[in-house]
């Protein structure tokens, strides 16, 4: 197969990873290890960089859009960054010395919990009860809403700052943005209305993966041929996706497509890693 072929390939896959991941707000980086790492026989540290670089262009877009519309808790982000940031650093460095196959079982485990998460029914929730340590950090905020501004507050700054750190781990050794950890992390551990937590995670990812990045660019493991068909396409899957869900009346099948694709994958990788394929 010549160098041109295996580059559109890429390019196209790359392209529907964007699409879905755009479609159920959980990014590309799900689909696109596994699309690599199973249908073209890509190294998983190859492909987990070439995922990075593209979570790191692709958030970078969509979060000034949130920030933007002031729906995004930028003082919030930057302190649970702290942790996502030391989680990533580590993440990385573990996965590097990490055994292929058990990164590929790891991955394949995230995948079926990143599925179930994008089924779950998502309720908005205001939390009003004041809170110590988010009152002393400034955290608390308010967003726009159909209704007028909505104040909420943050609670459990200490529980949600230890499952970042914990997020950025899995971040840092999978390569993805871990978006469904993060939100668990503010919407059911710190209680942020579901809006702001998604939004939120989605500025938050960008710098979690740019801190991985670097560990994987020092030993070599972004290859330029490899990560710019990946984040062209990327980027135009979740700019395609983006224009679909405006004219979507409802996405709930959406997420059951999401979820039994990613169940597919998730079940291959395991499979692979068990029997030392991968």
């Amino acid at each position: 197969m010549t160098v041109t072929a295996i580059t559109l390939i890429i390019l196209a896959g790359a392209y529907l990873a964007g699409l879905l991941g755009s479609l159920t707000g959980l990014g590309g980086g799900v689909v696109i290890i596994p699309l690599l790492t199973l249908l073209l026989n890509v190294n998983i540290h190859y492909a987990i960089g070439a995922s990075l670089v593209s979570v790191i262009a692709t958030s970078s877009g969509s979060a000034a859009a949130y920030v933007k519309e002031g729906i995004t808790n930028v003082r919030l982000g930057m302190f649970l960054e702290i942790a996502t940031t030391i989680g990533a650093m580590i993440g990385a460095v573990l996965a590097l010395y990490m055994q292929t196959n058990v990164i590929a079982v790891i991955f394949g485990l995230i995948l079926i919990f990143s599925a179930l998460m994008s089924l779950k029914n998502k309720k908005e929730q205001i939390e009003t009860k004041p809170n110590l340590w988010s009152e002393k950090l400034n955290l608390n905020s308010s967003f726009p809403s159909a209704n007028g501004v909505v104040s909420y507050n943050v609670k459990n700054v200490g529980g949600g700052f230890f499952m970042m750190l914990f997020a950025g781990v899995i971040s840092g050794l999978l390569g993805i943005g871990s978006g469904a950890l993060k939100v668990v992390a503010m919407d059911g551990v710190m209680r942020i209305p579901f809006k702001v937590s998604t939004t939120t995670s989605n500025f938050m990812i960008g710098v979690t993966a740019a801190a991985s990045a670097v560990v994987y660019l020092q030993r070599g493991y972004i290859d330029p041929g490899l990560s710019m068909p990946v984040v062209i396409g990327v980027l135009l899957g979740a700019l395609t996706g983006s224009k679909i869900l405006v004219h979507t009346s409802s996405a709930g099948w959406l997420r059951w497509v999401f979820a039994v694709i990613v169940t597919f994958l998730a079940v291959q990788m395991i499979y692979n890693g068990l029997n030392h394929k991968i």
